[in-house]
């Protein structure tokens, strides 16, 4: 099974060797057909501390650092 990428914009980067990625997708309502955005947080491993707030970065699944950490920076998007 392949691992999933997401990309997003780094919100936090305060605690050490973690960021926060905010990733947003839209997708349509089955019945109403309406376009939806959600939004959605995932903590990831940033092994030098290198992304700061508002850069745009990859995120690949990865195996567990912690309790909430399940993903590791991959590269950060122009």
């Amino acid at each position: 099974m392949p691992k999933k990428i997401l990309s997003g914009i780094v919100v936090s980067d305060k605690p050490n060797k973690t960021i926060t990625v905010l990733v947003e997708r839209k997708y349509q309502h089955p019945l109403f057909k309406k376009v939806i955005k959600v939004k959605k947080k995932f903590s990831a491993h940033d092994e030098n501390n290198k992304f700061k707030n508002g850069d745009k970065v990859k995120i690949i699944e990865c195996r567990p650092y912690s309790k909430t950490k399940k993903f590791q920076v991959m590269e950060q998007n122009k």
